[in-house]
């Protein structure tokens, strides 16, 4: 089976583009794809249809259970089902849909509030844990979640979460705070939204020197700074060429200096 690859194709709010965009992303070299089962955001039978005549051991396939208030009316699953059923079916929908007999990473969307974890959100990822026993998907993890409720899910969770997925503000401190509960529970930092989050950040002269230094690209650079403080990065570029820019950016070293300014670039810049 494929190792956790550094770079995932995020395939959201593509639509009828997904499947030829997704076939592009395996041309240029991406090996990890990330979907969901939320027809609102995502078209996953999409994702499905461009890996089909691709190695599944090649592959590493991500996707997610949503609950019923981040979908739209195309639900996966039987609203009035309890939320183990309703993973169920959400899960084996998604193996149609990809054509595949299991998942790489099945993620929880997000938990059902913005602060702490409910009843449900517990229900929810017992069955993904029952799933992981199965042998049906390798990975389990959750997406959307403050540090805190990385937290306690690790003080409940039996299987413990092998990756949070987040949108990463470097206002934030690029997450900081959630990043540093995963560094100390060994869960992996899946990042997203490293560029459309931090516009403001990238067009700075902190960010045009360190790119200048190096003759690469400031994208480049971000998803190198990323890579080498242990992210795993989401991308949903669909032009080739940033395609092949961002998967570059494993070859791009940068100092621990630019790290460091980079990490703090909301008060550099």
């Amino acid at each position: 089976m494929i190792d956790i690859p550094r770079f995932l194709y995020g395939t959201a709010w593509k639509e009828d583009r997904t499947e030829r965009l997704v076939k592009l992303a395996l041309a240029e070299g991406f090996r990890g794809i990330d979907t969901a089962n939320q027809r609102r955001h995502y078209y996953e039978a999409g994702a499905g249809a461009a890996i089909r005549a691709f190695p599944r051991e090649e592959l590493f396939l991500q996707t997610k259970y949503t609950y019923v208030e981040g979908q739209d009316s195309r639900l996966p699953y039987d609203p009035g089902a309890d939320f183990p059923t309703q993973v169920r079916q959400s899960f084996e929908r998604s193996l149609l849909n990809l054509g595949t007999d299991y998942v790489d990473s099945y993620i929880l969307h997000g938990p059902r509030s913005r602060r702490g974890l409910s009843k449900g959100d517990e229900e929810v990822w017992r069955a993904m844990e029952a799933l992981q026993r199965e042998g049906r998907t390798r990975f389990i993890g959750v997406s959307n979640v403050t540090a805190e409720q990385v937290a306690t899910l690790c003080s409940f969770a039996e299987v413990r979460p092998a990756f949070v997925q987040n949108r990463c503000f470097a206002r934030m401190g690029w997450d900081r705070q959630t990043r540093a509960v995963c560094r100390r529970e060994g869960i992996t930092y899946q990042g997203f939204s490293l560029l459309t989050a931090n516009v403001e950040e990238l067009q700075s002269a902190v960010m045009a020197r360190i790119a200048e230094k190096h003759g690469v690209s400031v994208t480049r650079v971000v998803f190198a700074f990323a890579l080498q403080v242990g992210m795993v990065c989401l991308t949903g570029t669909s032009d080739p060429a940033h395609m092949r820019d961002d998967l570059a950016a494993v070859d791009l070293v940068l100092s621990p200096e630019e790290i460091e300014t980079i990490e703090t670039i909301s008060s550099a810049a």
